[in-house]
């Protein structure tokens, strides 16, 4: 069935860096446009970043320049490098294709904090 798992979250200070995995499973990982969602309490789960199978990626303003996101089809892995950290990146991050859909994983919870 399908599946994402999420890993890598955690605990950083204001500047400091991440980088995210994501384990797909039960789609056809190689050819899917692949994407990173994040979500606030309260607030709606927001498409920050993507990957097509061609590796040509798309990121929403407020990340550019700071999340770099990539692919490694050979282990259906999705990962995003985050750099330069700020409070507002606190979220629970998920993985899913960038069409989004109704599984989804458990997220992995980015806490940005000093």
């Amino acid at each position: 069935q399908v599946q994402f798992v999420e890993s890598g979250g955690g605990l950083v200070q204001p500047g400091g860096s991440l980088i995210l995995s994501c384990v797909a499973s039960g789609i056809s990982f190689s050819i899917r446009t692949m994407g990173w969602y994040r979500q606030a309490p309260g607030k709606q789960r927001e498409l920050v970043v993507s990957v097509t199978s061609g590796s040509l990626t798309n990121y929403v303003k407020s990340v550019k320049g700071r999340f770099t996101i990539s692919r490694y089809n050979a282990k259906n892995t999705v990962y995003l490098q985050m750099n330069s950290l700020q409070s507002e990146d606190t979220d629970v991050y998920y993985c899913n294709t960038a069409l989004g859909g109704i599984v989804w994983g458990e997220g992995t919870l980015v806490t940005v904090s000093s």
